[in-house]
C-alpha cells in the first residue's frame, strides 16, 4: 500500500468544481487514457453508486464510498495495473477552490504504477491530470462581469 497526494487551486467556486469533477462524460477531457464510462448505477451524489471507467479495453470499476456535495468525494477503483482509493476535498479559498486529492493504492503492482504516476506533472501523472482539470474548469467558468 502506498499513498500519494496532489493539490491545486482552481479559480472557480466549489460547487462548479465539484460539478465538473463528478461529470462522468467529461472524464476523457482530463483523465489520461480514459475512452468512456459505462455501467452507471445511482447518482454521483450518493454513496454506493458505481460506474466503470474504460482505458481502451481495460475496465476500472469504481464505487463511491463517501460524498458530501460540494466538499468531498471518496471512491474505490481498480483494474489490473492501478487499484485503490481516491479521497478528494474541495475547500473554498477566497474566490477559488483548493482541491486536495489523496490516492492510496492496494497491492504491489498498483504501488509500482502509483509511484510512476506520482512523479512529475506530465499528462497522465496524478498532478498532470489535476492541472488539466484545473485548466478545463477555469476555461469553462465565466469571469467577473
Amino acid at each position: 500500500m502506498a499513498t500519494y497526494r496532489v493539490s491545486t487551486l482552481v479559480a472557480a467556486p466549489p460547487e462548479r468544481v465539484f460539478a465538473v469533477w463528478t461529470d462522468l462524460d467529461r472524464f476523457p477531457e482530463w483523465i489520461g487514457g480514459v475512452t468512456h464510462v459505462t455501467d452507471r448505477v445511482g447518482s454521483m451524489d450518493q454513496a454506493g453508486s458505481s460506474y466503470t471507467v474504460w482505458f481502451g479495453r481495460m475496465a476500472s470499476p469504481t464505487r463511491i464510498l463517501e460524498v458530501e456535495r460540494p466538499r468531498h468525494i471518496r471512491t474505490r477503483f481498480g483494474n489490473a495495473i492501478l487499484k485503490g482509493e481516491s479521497d478528494v476535498t474541495f475547500a473554498p479559498e477566497g474566490d477559488a477552490t483548493r482541491i486536495q486529492q489523496e490516492f492510496v493504492t492496494r497491492g504491489f503492482i498498483s504501488a509500482i504504477f502509483g509511484r510512476l504516476f506520482s512523479l512529475g506533472s506530465y499528462r497522465g501523472s496524478f498532478q498532470g491530470e489535476l492541472e488539466t482539470f484545473r485548466k478545463l474548469v477555469e476555461h469553462d467558468t465565466p469571469g467577473p462581469a
